[in-house]
């Protein structure tokens, strides 16, 4: 559905579905009902005083101008002052409690929604854009905020003020409440007229504000490359022009809510107006006296107040709303993989590695691989080798099941991996890419990523520094300014690509597991980088299985067995010397590397 269509049909949604969305957020304050309830209770006592007030100064008002009674008066003024005390205190506890659960709630929902995301499976981010994803756990999570911490604090408050100064203006003179009753169908309908459009545009802010945080994190996270090609301004352009987006839809829904807001206000001092003249008939004729009338006027003033508060909090409840949405569209969307009901912890690994019949498709229809077979023995090395888009990353990821066969099964020492838990399989294997994820924390730090225990300083420092060793990383790590504790800057900017990678065996080292996975390890690296990472490649993988990517046939010359794919099949296996007695595939990838005699390239 387009964008457009999508807010056209936000636009006409009913007040249900807004408050069917709430519900959703409300639910969550559940576990925390005990603080719920004493804020309740106090807002309630507050309220309950501050419509007392008003009687209080209707008896001040009389004793002035029909009693004429000082010691009255005095007691009043006491009475009065001792009524704002507790309204205030009431208030102030039923306030902090009710925004202690509101903060509560969202801080759950952030949580909730941060867990979920990483329950998704790969694909579920490669559809996506990061941008967009840390708009939801940001900005659409700050609506709900607002909505749930200061808005909702205020309606309760609101709805009580209004309920009450209806029921008692109605006690003191029927016929002046005629005068607010009228105006209520109006302001109900203005709320129903705009609380959709807003919360339409609402959304619409929502889903450009998360396009706005998308293109800049783009352009930020590759800004070697933007500044490279001189694209600077291109980028600006492009930020601007989407911000510009969002300023218009903004713009748009600040001139629905300032008409909305404005057109309550109108109707309510028109009511006023219509009050203190009414009033003052009632009064000249003996039917109401002047306290009376103040006390009524005060409760016309708690009503326009409340309901002027009120259309403010629905357009809030509006935005919330929408933000809601996308958060549960989000929350709803069922991971592509789970483990199984009756899934169970893998057992320590050994390292044989099986596929049967193994085919697997990104999109239906379209198989990736196919009819894949293969058998690995515990610490056997096996390279995959062919040409871009043959398959081979993607066979790859199906170890540890990134992504699960539409047909066929792997195994792992005899286990179907459909049968075990995520999580008990990739503790036991280790990844080394080309592309080096670090985080933007200190050398030692990324390295001890490796094992969850390593959290124990008396023991992981040991065994950080023999990981380092073994990856060949200690020398260039105890040269730094704070050597294990450098920060390495966001995805280790601040390392050269062949530093980055040693920290990243080193962790994988650390991790000590019996199934690794080297991804083009060391395809980007220069000739000096590239000695010193396949010497730690070469410990790293001693009696380990192991499954290679690389381009560079020269790396895996020496693997135990060579699996050649193309266009998602193994067409040829064998050893290197084996295949390159064979005319196909791997022969003539060869000879364009190794040019050697004999063999025409191509």
């Amino acid at each position: 559905m387009s964008e457009a269509a999508s807010s056209s049909e936000d636009s006409r949604l009913r007040p249900e579905r807004l408050w069917a969305s709430l519900r959703r957020i409300f639910r969550r304050a559940w576990p925390y009902r005990g603080r719920l309830g004493a804020a309740v209770a106090l807002t309630v006592l507050g309220a309950a005083v501050a419509l007392v007030v008003p009687l209080g100064l209707r008896e001040l008002v009389d004793a002035v101008f029909q009693d004429e009674n000082r010691a009255l008066l005095d007691t009043l003024a006491l009475v009065l002052v001792g009524l704002f005390l507790a309204r205030s205190a009431a208030a102030f506890g039923g306030k902090y409690l009710l925004g202690w659960t509101g903060e509560r709630v969202v801080a759950d929902l952030r949580q909730e929604v941060y867990r979920h995301l990483h329950r998704q499976s790969l694909r579920f981010f490669e559809d996506r854009r990061t941008g967009d994803l840390t708009s939801r756990l940001t900005n659409d999570v700050g609506s709900v905020r607002s909505a749930v911490t200061d808005a909702l604090p205020n309606l309760l408050t609101q709805s009580l003020s209004l309920v009450g100064s209806v029921g008692l203006m109605v006690v003191l003179n029927w016929r002046l409440s005629l005068i607010i009753f009228l105006i209520v169908p109006a302001v109900t309908g203005l709320a129903v007229y705009f609380g959709r459009k807003i919360r339409g545009l609402a959304r619409d802010i929502q889903d450009r504000l998360a396009d706005t945080t998308a293109v800049a994190e783009e352009a930020l996270a590759a800004i070697r490359v933007v500044k490279a090609f001189a694209r600077s301004d291109y980028e600006v352009t492009r930020y601007n022009d989407a911000v510009e987006d969002l300023f218009g839809t903004a713009r748009y829904r600040v001139l629905v809510s300032a008409l909305f807001e404005s057109g309550v206000g109108l109707l309510f001092f028109a009511a006023l107006t219509a009050i203190f003249w009414y009033g003052g008939i009632e009064v000249l004729a003996g039917r109401l006296t002047e306290g009376d009338l103040v006390a009524f006027v005060f409760y016309a003033f708690n009503i326009a107040r409340s309901v002027g508060s009120m259309s403010q909090l629905y357009s809030t409840f509006n935005s919330a709303a929408g933000a809601t949405e996308r958060l549960f569209a989000l929350l709803d969307a069922p991971p592509a993989l789970e483990d199984a009901p009756d899934a169970t912890p893998l057992s320590p690994l050994e390292g044989r590695v099986r596929l049967q019949d193994v085919t697997f498709a990104y999109e239906e229809g379209r198989p990736v691989l196919h009819d894949l077979s293969m058998d690995v023995v515990p610490g056997e090395t096996v390279a995959l080798v062919g040409p871009s888009g043959a398959g081979k990353s993607t066979l790859m990821s199906l170890l540890p099941r990134f992504y699960a066969p539409q047909s066929g099964r792997v195994f792992v020492d005899g286990h179907d991996l459909a049968t075990v838990t995520r999580r008990s399989l990739r503790e036991q294997i280790a990844l080394v890419s080309q592309e080096v994820q670090l985080f933007n924390t200190t050398i030692g730090d990324n390295i001890r990523y490796g094992r969850r225990d390593a959290a124990d300083a008396a023991v992981t420092d040991a065994a950080v520094t023999d990981a380092a060793r073994a990856a060949n990383a200690h020398a260039f790590i105890v040269d730094l300014p704070e050597g294990y504790d450098t920060a390495v800057g966001e995805r280790g900017v601040k390392l050269s690509g062949g530093q980055r990678q040693r920290v990243a065996i080193a962790r994988a080292l650390l991790r000590d597991a019996r199934l690794l996975l080297l991804d083009e390890a060391t395809s980007s690296l220069d000739s000096a980088s590239e000695a010193l990472v396949q010497e730690a490649l070469e410990r790293l993988m001693e009696g380990r299985t192991t499954f290679i990517i690389a381009h560079r046939l020269s790396t895996v010359q020496n693997a135990d067995r060579l699996f050649v794919l193309d266009e998602g099949r193994i067409v040829q296996r064998g050893t290197h010397a084996e295949l390159m007695q064979e005319e196909g595939l791997y022969r003539r990838l060869a000879s364009y590397q190794f040019r050697e005699p004999g063999v025409p390239a191509g």
